[in-house]
């Protein structure tokens, strides 16, 4: 079943207006037609509104309300990936494995090694696009809520952005054992807000580690071997999601 995102005011009593891009997308792509059912939802309350598509025009789509799904799809704790800036087109692969995963937001990172440099103008074209994925991630695998990807922010940025959070995390290959690892991570308990920082192909400054420990910021390492920065970030939030869906 096609999943779709509305702004709360667009849900009105029984009567659900989609309007935007998702009007071409139902009518000229998926070819839809006035009776199907689609899943729809507003981004905030964790809720699917199931409904019926009743009239299909130029700039909207209006929809009948059937019922209300509450099964509480999204993690119960919202988790944060400061991601360090990697080549190529690598954020937008770790955008949409992060949402698939259950990702709350993604901070871009500018961190010392980061190859990549963004200008205002590059920035802005990036984030509208990296936007983009994260809203088709979350229509894919079902989701209830569009993580938001935010303005590229520098380390120190970072670290200030998660200072009230609960549990800050960061992989580092020269931490403690796996022992610990596991301790912090059978600690995790729902309803915490939890950062994990990754960082670019490199790695952090040992700058950058000293910095973020004093913050409150624990390091962790996810094994023996040396993970590539895409790998990384998939491995610990699969770790958070196992731990956080038991």
């Amino acid at each position: 079943m096609y999943q779709f995102f509305v702004k709360p005011e667009q849900i009105c009593g029984k009567e659900i207006y989609i309007t935007g891009s998702d009007v071409n997308h139902i009518k000229n792509v998926l070819r839809m037609k006035p009776g199907e059912e689609i899943a729809v939802s507003n981004g905030e309350d964790n809720k699917e509104y199931r409904c019926e598509i009743v009239e299909i025009g130029e700039e909207e789509v209006r929809c009948h309300l059937r019922f209300i799904k509450e099964d509480g799809l999204e993690l119960p704790s919202k988790v944060y990936l400061f991601q360090g800036l990697p080549k190529a087109d690598k954020m937008e692969l770790i955008i949409q494995k992060a949402v698939e995963l259950g990702i709350y937001e993604i901070i871009p990172v500018a961190t010392k090694r980061a190859v990549v440099k963004l200008d205002e103008k590059k920035a802005k074209f990036k984030i509208a696009r990296w936007q983009g994925i994260s809203e088709a991630a979350a229509k894919q695998s079902k989701r209830r809520v569009i993580p938001e990807v935010k303005e590229v922010m520098t380390f120190k940025q970072a670290i200030a952005y998660a200072e009230s959070m609960d549990i800050k995390l960061i992989p580092y290959e020269l931490a403690e054992g796996m022992q610990t690892t596991k301790e912090i991570i059978d600690g995790l308990m729902p309803g915490q807000s939890i950062a994990v920082f990754i960082g670019p192909e490199g790695g952090f400054e040992e700058a950058e580690i000293e910095a973020a420990m004093e913050n409150g910021i624990k390091p962790i390492t996810l094994g023996k071997r040396i993970l590539r920065t895409e790998t990384a970030g998939f491995t610990i939030l699969s770790w958070i999601m196992y731990r956080l869906e038991m």
